[in-house]
């Protein structure tokens, strides 16, 4: 039996939930809003409006941009679009001069889309440096001169640890090395304020309520003003008339440099849906409601005896 009276903030009916279904795992895959699926609708019917409906998709991608920058209490023209956080994550790490020596600190539990664009860094291979152990300072034994980039998750996909981003800026700062970060374990659900980041991305189909094919991505234009990512398309150049290659290649001035080519618009309309849904709800009550509920499965697996690599401090 359990001891709490269950106020759902979001209404249940809202989501498309298979009846006789209690869904947990908005961490991992939450069911569709309902709302969605005209959001949806709507892209298919202006994708078959010519450029009337173009202009429209265009609109959603400002919309997306506007809310996800809300969230994040950032500006829009920081916010971006890419794939996927790997994909995000690949560009930043594609930017970089990298020279021999030089390393990248990441938590030897840390989510394989901020850790693999660097493993695989070849010209010249860069070395990592993993944190052991549950001790909140345990990367600071790991940074110095050579450290590019300290990479993290805001919230870690196993453990459910909050990592004190202020501290991990705090030592960034230190040796000049970025601050890369995947806040996909938090948007939607968790207060955040970007700025403490140089970069951040999040994927979009669980606590944000979108789905795959778009992720969000930060570029944190006050602490890194002259960064250009070395890849680019048609999208993520200037827009204006046809290019005069010859004279070179500009990308666009704002963070839609991330997106090379046209947006995902389906997953746009969706996400700009969502954002607009999480609206209604203030962040700090969400926040404060998920660690309440947190904590109370926490207290019945342990009267259970049921092992959680969770701790119990929210």
């Amino acid at each position: 039996e359990t001891t709490m009276t269950l106020h759902p903030l979001f209404d249940p009916a809202d989501f498309r939930i298979p009846e006789g279904v209690a869904h947990v795992c908005a961490g991992g895959e939450p069911p569709f809003l309902r709302r969605n699926e005209a959001a949806m609708t709507q892209y298919f019917i202006d994708k078959s409006t010519g450029m009337r409906g173009r202009t429209k998709m265009e609109a959603q991608v400002e919309a997306a941009r506007a809310g996800a920058a809300r969230l994040w209490h950032v500006g829009a023209d920081t916010i971006g679009f890419v794939s996927s956080v790997a994909d995000g994550v690949s560009m930043v790490a594609e930017s970089i001069d990298w020279r021999p020596g030089d390393n990248v600190c990441i938590d030897s539990n840390e989510y394989p889309s901020v850790v693999a664009p660097f493993a695989l860094q070849r010209r010249p291979p860069v070395e990592l440096r993993i944190a052991q152990g549950t001790g909140a300072d345990r990367l600071a034994g790991y940074v110095d001169a050579r450290t590019r980039v300290i990479g993290a998750s805001s919230v870690s996909y196993l453990t459910g640890e909050r990592f004190d981003l202020a501290a991990l800026r705090r030592l960034a700062d230190r040796v000049g090395a970025l601050l890369v970060v995947d806040y996909t374990q938090a948007a939607g659900w968790m207060e955040i304020d970007a700025s403490v980041t140089d970069f951040a991305f999040s994927a979009c189909y669980k606590w944000l309520l979108g789905m795959t094919g778009v992720a969000v991505a930060y570029w944190n234009r006050q602490r890194q003003p002259d960064w250009t990512p070395t890849t680019a398309g048609w999208h993520s150049i200037h827009p204006g008339t046809r290019p005069n290659y010859a004279s070179g290649v500009e990308v666009r001035p704002d963070a839609l440099r991330f997106t090379r080519g046209n947006p995902a618009h389906g997953p746009v309309y969706v996400l700009a849906s969502a954002l607009d849904y999480l609206r209604q709800f203030d962040t700090a009550a969400v926040q404060d409601h998920v660690l309440s509920l947190t904590g109370e499965l926490l207290d019945r697996l342990r009267d259970t005896q049921i092992p959680s690599t969770t701790a119990a401090d929210p």
